[in-house]
C-alpha cells in the first residue's frame, strides 16, 4: 500500500472511530489492494531440492473466488477501533534483536493463513473465507544480513498480521478452523516444471493440519504445512528431497487475533515462544482485555 492511501485510511479512523457506520465500497476497494508479501504463493508451489536449487510446479487455473457472505448482524450493539501500532512484535521481542522496516493497515480483511491453502481450496470449487475482520494491521520484522545494506537482501524473521474481530465471530473463529483445512489433508498440485534444463510434468502433494492448541492467549492454535517430495507424472520417479515443514501460529486475546510465521529457519519453539510474546502484546487493545 502507498503511504497516501495508509494516511487516508488512518485518518477516516480517526474521524469516524465513535461511529458505527458501513465503508463505502472505495475503502473496501482501497483495502483491497493491500500489497501482500507472499501473493504469488496462490500461483505457485517452490519446493526446495537436495542441491539447494528450486523447482516450480505450476498449479491448475482455479475458478475465480466466490463473493464473500454478508456479515451476520450482531444481536447487541458493538463499536470497534482500529489496531494501534502498539500490538505489533517489536524488534526488542526478537533474539538478537531485529529491525521493523514497515506496517501496514487495512479494513475489511479476510484472516488469512496460507495463500497456498487458499489456492487448494479454489481448486477444489471451495470457498477460501474464513471470517471477516473490521480493522487489520500487519508488520514484517526483518534481521539485516552481516556486510550487507541493501534492505532487499534482509532475512525475514518473523510476519505477523493482527485483526480485529467483532465480539461473535472472534467467540466461533476457531470452530470454523477444522472445515478449512480438511479438504486440503492431501491435496496434490501437478503442472509443467524445469528440471535438469527439460520441461516435464511434475506433482507435489501439499498437507495442512494443526498440531498443537491452547499454547497462548485466549485461545490458539500451530497450523503446519507440508509439502512432500516432488514426483515425475510420465516415469514416477522422485525429484529431488521434500521441503521442511513451514509453521503458523494462529492466536486470539480477546477480539484480537494474530497470525505470526517466522522466517527461513525459524523452528516450532522459536515461533511457540513468539507467539507468548505476541499475545501479550495483544493484551493492551483487546476487548476485553487480560
Amino acid at each position: 500500500m502507498r503511504d497516501d492511501d495508509l494516511a487516508f485510511i488512518d485518518s477516516m479512523q480517526r474521524d469516524l472511530r465513535n461511529v458505527r457506520w458501513a465503508e463505502p465500497a472505495e475503502l473496501r476497494a482501497r483495502a483491497r489492494r493491500r500489497s501482500r508479501r507472499a501473493v504469488a504463493a496462490a500461483a505457485v508451489a517452490v519446493l526446495a531440492l537436495t542441491s539447494g536449487a528450486a523447482f516450480v510446479v505450476s498449479g491448475h487455473a482455479a475458478p475465480p473466488a466466490p463473493a464473500p457472505v454478508a456479515a451476520i448482524p450482531s444481536a447487541t450493539p458493538w463499536s470497534a477501533t482500529d489496531v494501534p501500532a502498539e500490538v505489533l512484535l517489536q524488534p526488542v521481542d526478537l533474539r538478537p534483536a531485529g529491525i521493523t522496516p514497515w506496517s501496514d493497515a487495512g479494513l475489511e480483511e479476510e484472516i488469512r493463513l496460507d495463500q497456498m491453502l487458499e489456492f487448494c481450496r479454489q481448486d477444489q470449487g471451495l470457498r477460501t473465507e474464513w471470517v471477516k475482520s473490521r480493522y487489520s494491521r500487519s508488520t514484517t520484522l526483518l534481521r539485516q544480513r552481516p556486510g550487507t545494506t541493501d534492505p532487499s537482501e534482509w532475512q525475514a524473521v518473523a510476519l505477523q498480521d493482527v485483526y480485529r474481530l467483532a465480539a461473535q465471530d472472534g467467540e466461533r473463529l476457531f470452530d470454523g478452523l477444522p472445515a478449512l483445512l480438511a479438504p486440503c489433508r492431501a491435496w496434490r498440485s501437478a503442472g509443467p516444471v524445469e528440471w535438469k534444463g527439460k520441461r516435464i510434468q511434475a506433482e507435489v502433494v501439499h498437507s495442512w493440519q494443526t498440531v498443537d492448541s491452547g499454547f497462548a492467549g485466549d485461545e490458539s492454535v500451530l497450523v503446519r504445512h507440508t509439502v512432500g517430495q516432488g514426483r515425475r507424472l510420465d516415469t514416477g520417479a522422485s525429484l529431488g528431497a521434500a521441503s521442511p515443514p513451514s509453521d503458523q501460529a494462529v492466536v486470539r486475546v480477546g477480539d484480537l487475533v494474530t497470525v505470526l510465521r517466522t522466517g527461513p529457519g525459524g523452528d516450532e519453539v522459536a515461533l511457540r515462544d513468539l507467539a507468548r510474546v505476541a499475545a501479550e502484546r495483544l493484551c493492551v487493545a483487546a476487548n476485553p482485555g487480560c
